[in-house]
């Protein structure tokens, strides 16, 4: 996924990799993950398939920049991959793996971890509130305003996804704490 994330960026114009990630974070952050020691090490595996081609700029007083764009065959497997059908709706998340199996630890502990989620949660509500702000900055970068039409939705969804946890974990937080309570009025 990483890698058509990559070339979907890359399709709007060429950027060095230091600009995808910070595009990344400014954009596609919302809904997927990636760091930037991540993000190099796909460019090389995109170059070596023949995806994205590189030119080194030569700067004076730094080290040379390399300027990657998204080749012709490139284009051609992003179109492949938005085109495939993969609808199907799957949910692959360690995250509720992990909460699933939380029995095995005290109620205190896990009322705690869920509480570190819930300001995990809000510091990303936060950095999310902004970005209808990056949206229209991108939009005006691109030569087809309408894409950004589909940044905003994926903005939207994430958005929502985060109120949607947001109440969950308030929801569990809460719960956790009655039984507290109920095995402490026993």
């Amino acid at each position: 996924m990483l890698k058509h994330g990559i070339l979907g960026l890359l399709n709007y114009g060429s950027m060095t990799g230091y600009d995808i990630m910070l595009t990344f974070r400014n954009s596609l952050n919302y809904f997927w993950n990636a760091q930037t020691s991540q993000i190099y090490r796909e460019l090389q595996t995109l170059k070596k398939n023949g995806w994205v081609s590189d030119m080194s700029i030569h700067q004076e007083g730094k080290p040379d920049k390399n300027l990657f764009s998204i080749t012709e065959s490139g284009k051609n497997e992003l179109k492949r991959w938005l085109t495939e059908d993969d609808t199907e709706f799957r949910m692959r998340n360690p995250l509720m793996m992990k909460i699933f199996f939380r029995g095995e630890l005290g109620i205190e502990e896990n009322i705690e971890y869920f509480k570190k989620l819930l300001n995990q949660c809000d510091d990303f509500m936060k950095l999310i509130e902004k970005s209808p702000f990056d949206v229209d900055m991108y939009e005006g970068m691109i030569e087809n305003p309408e894409k950004a039409l589909y940044w905003k939705m994926t903005v939207e969804f994430g958005f929502m996804y985060s109120q949607i946890y947001r109440e969950w974990l308030e929801k569990c937080i809460k719960e956790m704490e009655e039984l507290i309570n109920e095995n402490t009025a026993d």
